[in-house]
């Protein structure tokens, strides 16, 4: 079998390495600093949609206070992109 017959499948396999899994991978690492910045005070939406600011923090959960109420979360369930819209737009107003 010869070399040539290889480089095909090599080439597939680097681009979709380059644009499938290497973009995957800075997106879970971004939302895994985001988690571990999260401070009480924050206004967070979750990923369901629920607009709040946390409360209290723990290592894997958070609490994030709302008009109904507190509220206990994962950290995973807070939304990265739609908390930093929001605090984008809160910041312009300002």
């Amino acid at each position: 079998m010869s070399y040539q017959q290889l480089i095909p499948f090599a080439l597939m396999f680097v681009v979709i390495y380059l644009f499938m899994i290497l973009p995957q991978q800075r997106r879970m690492k971004k939302e895994k600093e985001f988690e571990s910045s999260l401070k009480v005070g924050d206004k967070v939406i979750t990923k369901s949609g629920i607009h709040g600011r946390v409360s209290e923090l723990s290592e894997k959960t958070v609490i994030i206070e709302t008009l109904a109420g507190k509220i206990k979360f994962e950290r995973s369930a807070i939304s990265m992109e739609m908390s930093a819209a929001q605090n984008k737009i809160v910041e312009e107003k300002k």
